[in-house]
């Protein structure tokens, strides 16, 4: 059937909502996407989440509706006489015979001047080397002071207070006051920044604040204080917006969290994960301790069964020099023996011959060897009392027991017995032996003799 108008007398015409639907159809198939920019008029919000409004310029305006899921999406707030810029399909409402606009997405009409010095900016930081990760630097494992600059009454400072308390309440934290939009906003920050960096007094520091439009967020696309930032001695976090938004303080910030709250969280370590880690720890130290002092123990054990106490070696030597004694005894007995016999053979010669002089010369001659005999026999007694006693006396000069009742100690960590310095390290375990003991001991410090 054909519809359009020919010469012919027989011609169809299009009902009302057959040519909607053929100008419908050609419409929005010329014009599936547009990017139209212009002034809100009559904006509607209805219960159902729906916007409907007029978007006009000085010559002209079209209808338009954005669905509820399309308009929770948007940063902003927009109201009557807002410049704003739409993605919009044109579509074409046939029972009305209405032409409007479906729109997609919203964005401030003011939105593309910044967005232009916001890239431009971060080109240029990025092409200085402010971005590079070899400047970041790393955060605190579990710190004691925490400054938060931002504004005092948003909700982000609500959620990074209640995080800390929840997660590790021994933090101690500071809220800076400070402007996070409009005039004057990015010199506020900035000053709150360098006052708290060079006080040294914070572990680390957040600045950040909740969502909003690019233009809410614009204080923290600043180049002095993205300078700040870097420049800053302590570790810096930039919480801004949401997930999805992006300023030049994260970009040049030690870390970017895609939320405040994230921020509060990635400071704050789980205090019941910390507990459950020193437990296991300590559990692991004292089974390691444990181990360590039967080793050692055994050690010992095997250390004492090789070496013999001093009382016993002097007891062998006792017992040597009582078997030389007696050897040296029966040494002289017998050689008194012998003498006694060959003196009663000379008696007995002697009685035979009767010579007077001979048995003077003999007589002699046996006092002679009496006292020559026993004076070897006391000098022999002599030395050997003066080398037992040298004995003695090494043997008391090497013995551990001598050389500790002196007031000396002997140090020893897991590797065994401490002779220098670098074998100690500062805060290590060290046992010390002294005379009557044993003490546990922690190296403090060090210093080495001059």
């Amino acid at each position: 059937m054909n519809f359009f108008t020919t010469e012919k007398q027989n011609e169809v015409a299009f009902s009302v909502s057959q040519l909607n639907r053929q100008i419908q159809s050609l419409l929005e198939a010329s014009l599936p996407w547009v990017l139209v920019e212009g002034e809100i008029s009559n904006l509607a919000r209805p219960g159902s989440g729906h916007w409907y409004f007029s978007l006009k310029d000085s010559k002209a305006q079209i209808r338009c509706a954005m669905f509820k899921n399309r308009a929770n999406a948007v940063r902003f707030k927009p109201k009557d006489g807002d410049l704003v810029k739409l993605r919009a399909k044109v579509t074409f409402y046939g029972p009305r015979g209405d032409c409007q606009l479906t729109v997609e997405s919203m964005e401030s009409g003011g939105e593309g001047a910044l967005q232009q010095a916001y890239e431009r900016l971060k080109s240029q930081l990025d092409a200085e080397g402010l971005f590079k990760q070899e400047h970041k630097k790393s955060l605190p494992v579990t710190p004691e002071r925490v400054a938060i600059i931002t504004s005092p009454i948003g909700a982000a400072v609500r959620d990074m207070i209640s995080v800390f308390k929840r997660r590790f309440p021994l933090t101690e934290l500071t809220v800076i006051p400070s402007l996070v939009q409009g005039n004057g906003a990015a010199q506020n920050l900035t000053k709150q920044l360098l006052r708290m960096d060079t006080s040294g007094h914070f572990d680390a520091i957040i600045i950040g604040r909740g969502g909003g439009s690019l233009e809410d967020l614009y204080s923290f696309n600043d180049e002095t204080l993205a300078r700040a930032i870097f420049n800053a001695k302590t570790p810096i976090i930039s919480a801004v917006g949401h997930e999805v938004d992006f300023t030049i303080a994260d970009f040049v910030a030690d870390v970017r969290a895609a939320t405040p709250t994230a921020a509060a969280e990635l400071l704050s370590p789980d205090s019941e994960q910390l507990i459950r880690q020193i437990q296991s720890q300590e559990n692991s130290l004292a089974l390691s301790f444990e181990r360590q002092l039967q080793t050692q123990q055994q050690k010992l054990d095997h250390l004492i069964q090789r070496m013999r106490h001093p009382s016993e070696r002097i007891q062998i030597q006792q017992d040597k020099l009582s078997q030389l004694e007696k050897r040296l005894i029966q040494g002289i007995q017998a050689r008194l023996s012998n003498k006694k016999i060959q003196l009663e053979h000379s008696q007995a010669r002697l009685s035979q011959s009767s010579p007077k002089q001979a048995i003077t010369r003999k007589t002699q001659e046996l006092e002679d060897y009496q006292r020559r005999l026993s004076l070897a026999l006391k000098q022999n007694l002599e030395q050997k009392s003066q080398t037992f006693a040298s004995l003695m006396e090494k043997l008391n000069l090497v013995s551990p027991l001598q050389i500790l009742s002196r007031g000396y100690a002997i140090a020893s960590n897991e590797d065994g017995v401490i002779k220098n310095i670098q074998q100690a390290k500062k805060g290590e375990k060290i046992k010390v032996r002294v005379e009557d003991g044993e003490l546990n001991c922690e190296v403090i410090s060090k210093k080495k003799s001059s």
